[in-house]
């Protein structure tokens, strides 16, 4: 279909997304460019714009494209990884027998091609922002620049930062400070002209200042850090207390637990991410409210690494703001949904423990955190919201209500029945096809770097 500036999304039932959700049957979304311009019934919003093309949604879900709060594009190759690696008996081994190894070999080929793979994989699941953390400890200088623009050409909004660390010595540190930097001056200079569309749209690139974790960074790295991110007005984006090791180093460091030390340092705040939270105590969900720190929620990864579930229900209870990511376990947020239901009730031993949880991270709180970290309305059907949209084929045997959306989401709806995907305004899929790159020569290319990354390793 042709690109308009004038958009309906005609017939479908129209879920707002929001704090306060709005369900609207035989519903109808204009877009006006990059913005949401008006929601309503088909025939009130056709009638009023009845020159603007019609995209028709009848049975069909309209619902406002997902953000996944935390995710690395470039484990993108290791699906199914064929190397020799050891097996691992706890979170440690993980990072160094396989993830340590990985981001050393990465080349600029492959880091362009985990990103292209893993924005085909992304946007095919209904995910139309994302907030990736790089690693790329040999490959550093104009890493990021490579994922910013594999990503804007696939279409996807992103925020992006480089994984600091002290592990592999002070000129891979210094390095990967630098990449921060000049990226996040990149995104600042973007940001003056108007981004990559017309002046006034909401931006599809954002910045952060890259962390890797407490227990690999010095005190001298986490205040040049914390200083860059005061400098530049951004927040830090850093893996906090995912293993009981990052809290036994801290202790060992400094006589500190993980938050209290990053607090220390000047590493809280607004725009900063904490990635995890699992080993936190009552004092550290207290400094992680008052200094409005976003923590990100990763259940599946978390699982997988058997390191354990943060207490998502008591950080809620305390006021924190938590959002949903898959650590780049899974391109599907839907799946996300799905398991973070399932993992505090099982914990708990309790069907009660965590009701409403998923649709208060993913479609709550994680358009709070984009809108902190992009400062645009996005992961909302709203008028002004910029336009980020998602048709599903989903007809249900049950009427959809904001009351039971989430049922919905957790029982019904799957990443492989998004049919269409708009972000911006711009049309990436539609029908599953994408149409703002070549799929077929991306994976190609794909298959050809994985092959060649997995012998290098």
């Amino acid at each position: 279909m042709r690109e308009s500036s004038t958009l309906i999304l005609a017939g479908g039932t129209v879920v707002s997304g929001g704090a306060e959700p709005r369900v609207i049957q035989d519903g109808a979304v204009l877009l006006e460019g990059a913005r949401i311009g008006r929601l309503g019934t088909r025939d009130d919003v056709v009638s009023a714009f009845p020159d603007a093309e019609i995209l028709d949604t009848t049975g069909k879900l309209v619902m406002p494209g997902l953000i996944n709060a935390h995710t690395h594009l470039y484990s993108a190759l290791a699906r199914g990884l064929s190397a020799d690696i050891e097996p691992s008996a706890n979170f440690t081994e993980i990072l160094e027998h396989l993830w340590w190894r990985l981001d050393r070999a990465l080349t600029i080929d492959d880091i362009r091609s985990s990103a292209a793979a893993g924005a085909l994989d992304l946007i095919r699941n209904g995910t139309t922002t994302i907030i990736d953390h790089h690693a790329s400890q040999v490959n550093i200088d104009g890493s990021l620049d490579v994922i910013a623009s594999t990503l804007e050409s696939a279409g996807l909004r992103a925020n992006v930062c480089f994984e600091v660390t002290d592990r592999d010595g002070p000129n891979v540190r210094d390095a990967g400070l630098r990449e921060n930097e000049r990226f996040a001056a990149h995104v600042a200079s973007r940001t003056a002209v108007g981004d990559a569309g017309s002046p006034g749209d909401p931006p599809m690139l954002a910045a952060s200042v890259g962390l890797h974790a407490s227990f690999t960074l010095d005190d001298g790295t986490l205040d040049r850090a914390a200083g860059l991110a005061s400098e530049r007005g951004l927040g830090c984006h850093i893996h906090v207390a995912e293993d009981r090791a990052d809290v036994e180093d801290s202790l060992g460091r400094c006589g500190k637990r993980v938050v209290e030390r990053l607090e220390s340092r000047g590493v809280l705040g607004p725009r900063t991410i904490a990635v995890h939270c699992i080993h936190v105590d009552e004092r550290e969900r207290g400094i992680l409210r008052d200094a409005e720190t976003i923590v990100v929620h990763n259940p599946q990864s978390n699982m997988n690494n058997a390191v354990g579930c943060a207490d998502v229900p008591g950080l809620l209870a305390d006021g924190v703001l938590v959002g949903l990511g898959t650590d780049g376990f899974t391109a599907s947020m839907f799946d996300e949904m799905k398991v973070a239901n399932l993992i505090h009730r099982d914990r708990a031993g309790d069907p009660r423990a965590g009701h409403g949880l998923p649709g208060k991270l993913c479609l709550t709180s994680n358009a709070t955190i984009a809108e902190r970290l992009f400062g645009e309305r996005i992961g909302v059907l709203s008028p002004g919201a910029a336009a980020d949209v998602i048709v599903l084929a989903y007809d249900p045997p049950t009427p959809v209500t904001a009351g039971n959306f989430e049922g919905h989401v957790i029982f019904g709806l799957t990443g492989w029945m998004v049919e269409t995907v708009i972000v911006n305004g711009r049309v990436v899929m539609r029908d599953r096809e994408i149409l703002t790159v070549d799929a077929e020569a991306v994976l190609a290319r794909a298959r050809e770097r994985a092959l060649a990354l997995w012998g290098s390793m």
